[in-house]
């Protein structure tokens, strides 16, 4: 009698266990966690059967506009099939099935800017860039959308309805209007690239310049609270430019805000550029050396345009290597930019100007792209696509970089392995347990248009693609992919694609 309780125990434990894997498929905001570490649990995909994967031929919803944000996948609770919002450079926010591909619902919020009527920048036109992000207590997707109208270009932060793709009552929310008491925020000179978080029941928003850095910009973050959308808070660098545009946007550890900002531009002294921020969520901050990083030679850096943002930052707990075994571990911060550096920074001391606890050259090139982070053997590590300056094997095409950061203590950086393909995505993890079989996957963005899969371990490559007709068409660069559902899911410009197994 025991055995057979045993057993129906363990059997009903498996059973919660897979629902919860279920409900946790859900990609609410960029690379699937608000710290970004881009490691999806997906329990069939195994090393091996990553050599099986194939594109689902049936799977072709297509939409208009050129498309830079992460789709999102939201699958209700109850339901067995899940959702896929899609933002464009249209200013068109689509819901598509994500088993079918047909679209469910679709949101004009209006007309995009022209880059003709822009003082600079390359991305034409000019709509929603940065990846929204969703909130399930009030069932709404979160996003900025730049909105051209007779009195200009202007950004608007919307709350659309995930049922129909309503706006919710009081929003959107003009960000040069809600800012106009003695605050400067010229929304001509201002993008927004860098994807939104959540926390404390508010909306984050990032803010930038654009490319070719013209005009008064600073690098701002804008918090709106969810239900009450009149309620705002709002942090920006002291010096113009500082932009925050790397494509992870915000990172958060579920108490604080992290944020990294770009070169400022014409500052005789540090005025938050190429730095850190912790940030608390009611934006509040304090220039004390816990609370921020930038380099020792953060001047050389905005002279060379050599952004410590080019990259947001990763929040990592590594294990500490002190601790009897059954615990501990380090709670940290990897900085990674176009410096092509890598800075290791103590999260509850950030250590203020030239204060990282480890810092090495780990690219030949800038690095622009998001990482991803996976654990493993005792250690933790992190993916990102740039050619690595120490790869095991030289190789012209090595973009792929996998650094690993052992245990112990102070922490160190070691490249482990890189990966040979043609492209500029940004990479992400699948794991079947949060541990094994880790597979890193990039996508050949504006390169070779293929995706790509490597072992996490060793760097074995698993999967280039496929056949011939498996190169994709209009993958911007920085692009990443999601997994959820169990598919692995690409978005293009004008049409979505889904890998099955």
């Amino acid at each position: 009698m025991r055995r057979r309780w045993i057993s129906w125990l363990s059997g009903l434990l498996g059973v919660l266990a897979v629902a919860g894997q279920c409900h946790a498929q859900s990609v609410l905001g960029y690379h699937g966690s608000p710290d970004r570490s881009g490691d999806f649990i997906v329990p069939a995909l195994t090393w091996e059967r990553a050599r099986s994967l194939h594109l689902d031929p049936g799977f072709h919803p297509n939409f208009a506009g050129h498309l830079y944000a992460q789709p999102l996948y939201w699958q209700p609770p109850g339901s067995a099939s899940g959702v896929l919002v899609v933002a464009t450079e249209n200013d068109d926010v689509h819901a598509i099935d994500a088993k079918s591909g047909s679209e469910m619902w679709t949101r004009s919020l209006g007309r995009p800017v022209s880059l003709s009527t822009q003082p600079c920048g390359n991305i034409d036109p000019l709509g929603i860039t940065g990846t929204p992000v969703i909130d399930e207590g009030t069932q709404a997707v979160y996003l900025d959308a730049m909105v051209g109208d007779a009195a200009g270009a202007h950004h608007r932060v919307f709350a659309l309805s995930l049922k129909d793709g309503a706006p919710l009552p009081g929003w959107p929310v003009d960000v040069a209007d809600a800012l106009a008491r003695g605050q400067r925020f010229n929304s001509h000179f201002q993008n927004q690239r860098g994807a939104l978080a959540i926390l404390d029941g508010r909306v984050y928003v990032p803010y930038g310049g654009h490319f070719g850095d013209c005009g008064d910009y600073r690098g701002w973050v804008l918090g709106i609270r969810l239900q009450d959308p009149r309620d705002i808070v709002s942090w920006s660098t002291r010096g113009r430019g500082g932009g925050i545009w790397a494509p992870g946007g915000v990172s958060s550890d579920g108490r604080s805000l992290f944020v990294a900002t770009g070169n400022t531009l014409g500052v005789s002294t540090w005025s938050d550029g190429e730095a850190v921020f912790r940030l608390t969520p009611d934006l509040r901050h304090e220039e004390r050396p816990r609370d921020f990083f930038a380099p020792a030679d953060w001047r050389a850096l905005d002279e060379r345009d050599a952004d410590l943002g080019g990259s947001n930052p990763l929040l990592l707990d590594v294990p500490s290597g002190d601790v009897p075994s059954g615990g501990g571990s380090q709670p940290l911060v990897l900085a990674l930019g176009k410096d092509a550096r890598a800075y290791l920074l103590d999260r509850n001391n950030l250590g203020g100007i030239g204060g990282s606890l480890a810092s090495e050259t780990v690219s030949r090139y800038p690095i622009r792209t998001a990482p991803a982070a996976y654990t493993a053997d005792n250690s933790v590590f992190v993916a990102f696509q740039a050619q690595g300056a120490h790869c095991p094997t030289a190789r012209g095409d090595n973009n792929l970089t996998v650094l690993q950061i052992p245990a112990g203590q102070p922490p160190s950086l070691a490249t482990i392995w890189c990966g040979a393909f043609k492209g500029e995505g940004s990479p992400i993890v699948t794991t079947t347990d949060g541990h094994s079989n880790p597979i890193v996957w990039i996508l050949g963005a504006e390169g070779d248009g293929r995706l790509h899969g490597y072992r996490g371990d060793t760097g074995e490559p698993l999967f280039a693609g496929g056949g011939p007709g498996d190169a994709m068409t209009g993958l911007r660069h920085f692009q990443t992919l999601l997994a959820a559902g169990g598919r692995l899911y690409v978005g293009a410009d004008g049409r979505l694609y889904a890998f099955s197994f």
